[in-house]
């Protein structure tokens, strides 16, 4: 059985929302903007909102709208921020003409923009390979986070290890030094990152033999936010 083929455009007067976790690095605001305005270009004006650290506020943005919306979480892992944070922004709205789609990840369009993430960094098939996450104290997070593992391995033809930047474990410098236990005489993080940052900065010392950039304004990404977009809006339009 294939998956429905869905339209590429959202139901009229229904805007967009863009949600991410927010950072301090400029680099990392203009990486989340560079995805909405791929977004934008394929479906339309494209707002964009941060959970932490930075404004706007998903409350603010909705707020500001008086029609219809619909919520991508841009975030790899469904942890606090996608299951409790972002349904209490829109509860204090009090609107119910929002729609919020699944968190982009674990997807296998993201494995794909991982491996030429990993190719980029001169990644080759006898090398070994650690995915790098931020880290999250929730255990679905974390299973997320080993689904999206096992989606890349299944691109790379080896085992993927996880490593956390914080919170979780096994640490990535612990990660790392395992794959070294095991005989790997190359390792090389796949960062499982939506842009640059404090995190990714964090793993050029964490004795890997290269570190793949992050996710970053990949066409395809931008394709994975417009479908969860479509499929998230065509229900509430049904109504």
């Amino acid at each position: 059985m294939t998956d429905p083929v869905l339209p590429q455009h959202l139901p009229a007067g229904v805007t967009p929302i863009v949600v991410a976790h927010g950072t301090r690095s400029p680099v990392g605001v203009a990486t989340v903007a560079a995805i909405a305005d791929l977004v934008a270009q394929r479906i339309g004006p494209t707002r964009v909102a941060f959970v932490d650290v930075l404004g706007p506020s998903p409350t603010d943005v909705l707020r500001d709208l008086d029609g219809p919306a619909v919520v991508v979480p841009a975030f790899l892992a469904s942890g606090y921020h996608v299951r409790v944070d972002l349904p209490e922004h829109i509860r204090d709205v009090g609107r119910e003409n929002v729609a919020v789609a699944p968190a982009l990840g674990p997807d296998p369009v993201i494995a794909g923009v991982l491996l030429a993430r990993l190719r980029e960094a001169g990644w080759r098939p006898r090398d070994a390979v650690v995915l790098a996450a931020a880290g999250s104290s929730d255990p679905d997070a974390c299973a997320d986070v080993r689904r999206a593992a096992d989606m890349l391995a299944d691109l790379t033809g080896g085992r993927v290890d996880v490593g956390y930047v914080t919170t979780a474990s096994p640490s990535v410098p612990e990660a790392v030094a395992a794959a070294r236990g095991r005989g790997a005489r190359r390792v090389v993080i796949a960062s499982y990152l939506l842009a640059p940052g404090l995190f990714h900065t964090r793993l050029a010392g964490y004795g890997a033999d290269g570190v793949a950039e992050p996710l970053g304004a990949d066409p395809a990404i931008a394709d994975l936010v417009v479908a969860r977009l479509v499929a998230a809006a065509l229900p509430a339009a049904v109504h």
